[in-house]
């Protein structure tokens, strides 16, 4: 029986030595172009990632960024009307079927984007918001470039191939639009479902990624298929308060494309975890002021932002604290008072400024006197207090 426990004991051993193996290193993938980062920019695995390829409907991840950044920044609404011209209800592949001159919400037409890839639907609301496609598809160009994209060409709204000219860009450039529509959390309201309806519940919708049921923690991106561009995602997935996009392109079919998927965020979530600045329930200590208008000044970090790290190394952080113990008034917002270092094993790994949560004023002559006088006064009282013996 002992000898029957020494066995099994050894196989758990060496299954878990294995699992530890896998975990540590990410192969292959079957994708031309395969890269995972984190919603910050962080690359954790890359595979030719910047060789330039169609990405098919993952294209609308630019188009699903200049609407939501249209409607942040008030140019647009969610309730303004979007008509459908005669070129955008022709659109053929992934559609909800526009009529010519059918009105829709740009809600309804965004969640037809983000939902059932709708070809029309882009089309539709590029015209709105460009005032031709041709103006919108320059929109998007010029947006990639800002976002420091490399290798990008937009030809259309939709990444449908048209004839002469196809959209070309590359795994690295798609995380990088990612990430930028990600700080549109409301967009992860669309992209995460799973069934809905249009027109008033008569035109049902279904998510073309499926993997919103197959991989746990999934919320979005987008999904992208032509016979050109093969299986194409921007797949985002979110556990224990870590985002991390994957991308790929021109896999051969859907299920090189979940494996792929599920294997490089299985490898991120398995060897990376975010590490806080400060400990769980750590806080900053006030800053004493002298001549302030306030004793003390409120401190801060400049950069709450958690750090990427491999587990491992995250085991032996240890954190050093210098802060100020007073400081000289006038305060201003941001002014710093200190700093954090992060350690690892005795490795510095980064270091954080603490800095002035509010302005505190130096005080003038008249506050100098008030003070002067209220403390005269209570010297006075304390003064009669002894004196009197009460």
């Amino acid at each position: 029986m002992k000898r029957l426990f020494a066995a099994a004991a050894a196989v758990i051993c060496l299954l878990a030595v294995s699992a530890s193996a896998s975990a540590a290193e990410l192969g292959e993938v079957h994708a031309k172009s395969a890269i995972l980062t984190t919603d910050d920019g962080q690359t954790l695995f890359e595979q030719n990632a910047d060789e330039v390829h169609p990405p098919a409907s993952v294209t609308k991840i630019m188009t699903m960024l200049l609407i939501m950044e249209a409607v942040d920044s008030g140019k647009a609404s969610l309730d303004d009307m979007v008509t459908a011209s005669a070129h955008a209800a022709e659109m053929g592949g992934s559609q909800i079927y526009l009529k010519e001159s059918e009105q829709m919400t740009l809600d309804d037409m965004l969640k037809s984007i983000a939902v059932a890839s709708a070809n029309d639907a882009a089309v539709a609301v590029a015209e709105h918001l460009g005032g031709s496609e041709a103006a919108f598809v320059s929109m998007m160009n010029d947006r990639a470039a800002a976002l420091g994209c490399t290798g990008t060409t937009f030809v259309n709204p939709n990444g449908l191939d048209t004839d002469g000219e196809e959209t070309k860009t590359t795994a690295r450039d798609l995380a990088l639009i990612s990430q930028e529509l990600l700080k549109h959390e409301k967009i992860l309201e669309y992209t995460s479902i799973w069934m809905d309806t249009v027109r008033n519940g008569e035109f049902g919708l279904a998510n073309t990624n499926k993997m919103l049921r197959l991989y746990d923690g999934m919320i979005g991106l987008k999904t992208g298929y032509t016979s050109t561009a093969g299986y194409c995602i921007s797949a985002v997935a979110e556990r224990d308060g870590m985002r991390l996009i994957a991308v790929v392109m021109g896999e051969p079919d859907k299920e090189s494309r979940n494996a792929d998927i599920t294997a490089m965020l299985n490898y991120g979530f398995a060897n990376y975890a975010m590490t806080e600045i400060l400990e769980e329930g750590q806080e900053l200590a006030d800053v004493a002021v002298d001549m302030g208008l306030h004793d003390t000044v409120a401190a801060e970090l400049a950069d709450r932002t958690a750090i990427l790290m491999e587990k491992a190394e995250a085991e032996g952080i240890t954190r050093e604290m210098n802060l100020e113990k007073r400081v000289q008034a006038p305060v201003q917002k941001g002014d710093k008072l200190g700093e954090v270092i992060i350690m690892s094993n005795g490795k510095e790994i980064d270091r954080r400024e603490i800095v002035a949560a509010e302005d505190v004023d130096r005080k003038g002559i008249s506050d100098i006197y008030r003070d002067l006088l209220s403390y005269l006064l209570m010297k006075k009282q304390i003064d009669w207090k002894n004196l009197t013996g009460l």
